[in-house]
């Protein structure tokens, strides 16, 4: 597929096992893709800035999910990560403007930072019990997240982390906390 031709559907073949640093970014025409079960790792960067994607289903073979991998994905409304994975690397999901629902299984033990910075329509999320240290920026300029629900797991949350939530009406930090970044909760 060439980013530049109309094709709006990807199935990617089922003898591969990784899809590599932005093999499709910037593929602006792609609406849907299907990973196959050979895939455990989709990697940095691989779907960025394809403004129009829609869908993804992400199977339960892959274990994780590079820096920027769905980044600026600003179509992407939903999305559910598989019971394999145990890293969101930084940014994965940074600016994806219209995700509203995200679910995190407890596989999950590193979220990195900024993973859903600036994804303004998210609105509820639930961490893990697996993780231990909400990472910097991570929902930082999540405009619409009312509320977050944080586990007794997590010892640290760092820098700017809920930046410029402005509609978080709900938040219960557990006893488990023992460092606050600065600017954790600013704006």
């Amino acid at each position: 597929i060439s980013c530049f031709s109309t094709s709006k559907d990807v199935v990617i073949p089922k003898d591969v096992t990784k899809i590599g640093e932005c093999a499709f970014a910037w593929c602006s025409f792609l609406r849907t893709v299907v990973i196959p079960d050979s895939v455990t790792e989709i990697g940095g960067g691989a779907f960025r800035g394809c403004d129009y994607l829609q869908t993804i289903e992400i199977p339960n073979s892959v274990t994780e999910i590079g820096a920027y991998a769905f980044s600026e994905c600003r179509s992407l409304r939903s999305i559910v990560i598989p019971n394999n994975v145990t890293k969101i690397k930084d940014s994965a999901f940074w600016s994806c403007s219209s995700l509203q629902t995200i679910e995190i299984p407890d596989s999950v033990t590193e979220i990195g930072g900024g993973s859903f910075s600036r994804c303004s329509s998210l609105r509820t999320i639930v961490i893990p019990n697996s993780v231990t240290k909400i990472e910097d920026r991570t929902f930082a300029g999540c405009g619409s997240l009312l509320s977050i629900e944080i586990p007794d797991s997590v010892q640290e949350i760092g820098w700017a982390v809920f930046d410029d939530c402005s509609s978080l009406q709900s938040i219960v930090i557990p006893d488990s906390v023992t460092k606050i970044g600065s600017s954790a909760f600013h704006g």
